[in-house]
């Protein structure tokens, strides 16, 4: 006989790690032994039973599962206000029946219904009568190109854009949002009849992370508005 083959292999712990998980009904059998068990608790190097260490497993859970409930109530009611202040900043350029008054207001309801420290507007390819407005002066076609360049808005550091120079303070920018403005909201690859600039001392408000829906729906609104002001 081979000694060998009489040599048992200890048992591991994924053996009995196994055996408990394909026999349920073992601490049926033996339920004194759930009491006996002890184990270490997370919250200190106290000994504590197997039912107390599934309690606090549990309350961890709901703790959890509590903070993301929170979390998501939250982030629902910055979306409605957000929301809200949206409608605000849309009702109130249905309002302006003066085609020069449009894009000033346009700035200047974002500073006030966003909070925006500074915002500024340009717009080309504009009819005759609004050619030496402020507003459709001082761009180049290097910007202009630019703009058609971008296919979202673009998020993050002031990089030597001309287009912060529209901005009273362009030494403040410390982030700024550019956001295009076209015809065709919904192709990227059509020509931008303008930009809007957005301007924060906070290097963190318009980050190159964050997500650029809000903007493009800010976008698809002004463009909507600005629309009168372009060539028949």
């Amino acid at each position: 006989m081979n000694p060998k083959n009489d040599t048992m292999s200890p048992i591991t712990e994924d053996d009995i790690a196994n055996y408990l998980a394909n026999t349920p009904d073992f601490f049926e059998r033996h339920a004194s032994l759930l009491a006996a068990v002890q184990l270490t608790s997370p919250h200190g190097n106290r000994a504590v039973s197997l039912q107390e260490r599934q309690a606090e497993m549990l309350r961890e859970k709901i703790k959890a599962l509590e903070h993301r409930i929170m979390d998501m109530v939250r982030h629902g009611n910055e979306n409605m206000v957000i929301a809200d202040r949206l409608h605000r900043w849309a009702r109130n350029l249905f309002r302006v029946s003066s085609g020069r008054a449009l894009p000033a207001t346009i700035a200047a309801e974002i500073r006030s219904q966003f909070i925006v420290p500074q915002v500024a507007i340009k717009v080309w390819d504009v009819d005759a009568k609004y050619g030496k407005e402020p507003f459709a002066e001082g761009v180049s076609e290097d910007a202009k190109a630019f703009a058609s360049s971008l296919t979202q808005p673009y998020c993050g550091v002031n990089s030597g854009f001309e287009a912060v120079k529209w901005l009273e303070d362009p030494g403040m920018a410390m982030s700024i949002a550019l956001i295009p403005l076209r015809e065709n909201t919904g192709d990227a690859a059509s020509p931008a009849f303008g930009m809007l600039v957005l301007a924060s001392p906070d290097p963190q408000r318009f980050a190159g992370s964050m997500g650029t829906d809000f903007l493009e729906r800010i976008a698809e609104l002004a463009s909507a508005a600005l629309s009168r002001l372009r060539k028949a």
